[in-house]
């Protein structure tokens, strides 16, 4: 079993959602996160004052899948949530030892 950890724009979420639902993914989890890359945040104008914005707006989500299932998910997601410009996000996949659905104490792959 692996773990997806994708980060990406806000507004690029309900494209990586139905990608994701299109090759099976059944469950995901999404936090509102803030952070910086390369793009190093920018400045904004607010009521005629200059401010900096250092930690951008992001969104993480998170899916547990299927060794064989891999692959297709992160395509699904660099499809899904590449723009072409600076700030598209990435994705990262782990290992993952055990899984325990709580209500029913299902372990591992019938648990996901």
């Amino acid at each position: 079993m692996k773990k997806i950890e994708a980060v990406i724009k806000p507004f690029k979420l309900d494209e990586v959602r139905e990608a994701l639902s299109e090759v099976g993914i059944t469950g995901l989890t999404v936090t509102e996160v803030k952070g910086f890359g390369r793009q190093k945040g920018h400045t904004e104008l607010y009521r005629g004052a200059e401010y900096v914005v250092d930690f951008l707006p992001k969104i993480t989500v998170e899916i547990v899948i299927g060794d064989d299932l891999v692959e297709q998910a992160t395509e699904a997601i660099i499809k899904a949530a590449r723009t072409g410009k600076i700030g598209d996000g990435k994705i990262f996949v782990m290992p993952v030892e055990q899984v325990v659905r709580l209500r029913t104490g299902e372990t591992d792959e019938a648990a996901i």
